[in-house]
């Protein structure tokens, strides 16, 4: 059984998949205009700007 989730997926292998290509998508996005490098890293200040 799956959670309901904000993708609206209700197959699991699917939506690792999606999960996963937004995740890279995020990351390369932080990457590319600098804004990772203004992360504090290992700060619950740092996680939360990553998952903003």
């Amino acid at each position: 059984m799956i959670l309901e989730n904000k993708l609206g997926l209700t197959n699991q292998v699917e939506l690792a998949k999606v999960e996963e290509k937004l995740s890279k998508q995020k990351a390369k996005e932080l990457y590319d205009c600098g804004k990772i490098k203004e992360i504090e890293v290992g700060t619950f200040k740092g996680l939360s700007e990553i998952h903003e």
